[in-house]
């Protein structure tokens, strides 16, 4: 992680930047795959120092501010507070990547692309029968659809249920 610090009415010294670096650098294991930049502004009121923390990252923006009496106080409470705020916004992510990973999952596909194999295969006698009697025996079979012969054109026909609640006819 690249670390800005500056200080404003405050002359920022090597023990400072080297405190700064050495606690910021425990964010580094969250932030593994991502080149952060961290700006750190010291300020001076009265006789408290008050350390801002900005981490632009590609989701979302870390931000932190203590203010404190001690510098080196007010940096170690800024840690906890951006660990906390990662941690956070971490689970957030992962669980709506897993929400999206439900939806729609790019391995499934190419694992049935590869596999072409047919998982089950079954038989039936197709019945004569109207649309209306195929409707009532795909409902009690608990499908969505329902093959069967059309009594009048003598045809092989699918009924369907439709989205919308409605039904369809597939002829052949």
């Amino acid at each position: 992680m690249e670390i800005l610090i500056r200080g404003n009415k405050v002359e920022i010294t090597e023990s400072m930047k080297g405190y700064v670096k050495e606690k910021l650098s425990k964010l580094d294991k969250y932030l593994v795959d991502q080149k952060a930049k961290a700006t750190v502004l010291v300020k001076v009121r009265g006789y408290t120092q008050k350390v801002e923390v900005t981490i632009p990252l590609k989701t979302l923006i870390l931000r932190a501010e203590e203010e404190q009496q001690d510098f080196y106080a007010a940096v170690d409470l800024l840690i906890n507070k951006l660990e906390r705020q990662i941690r956070k916004n971490k689970a957030k992510l992962e669980s709506r990547n897993k929400s999206k990973a439900k939806e729609f999952n790019i391995d499934d596909v190419l694992e049935i692309e590869e596999n072409n194999d047919v998982v089950k295969r079954k038989k039936v006698d197709v019945k004569p029968m109207n649309a209306e009697e195929a409707i009532l025996q795909m409902d009690l079979s608990g499908h969505d659809f329902y093959m069967y012969k059309d009594s009048d054109t003598n045809t092989v026909c699918v009924v369907y249920k439709r989205k919308d609640q409605g039904y369809g006819i597939i002829e052949s």
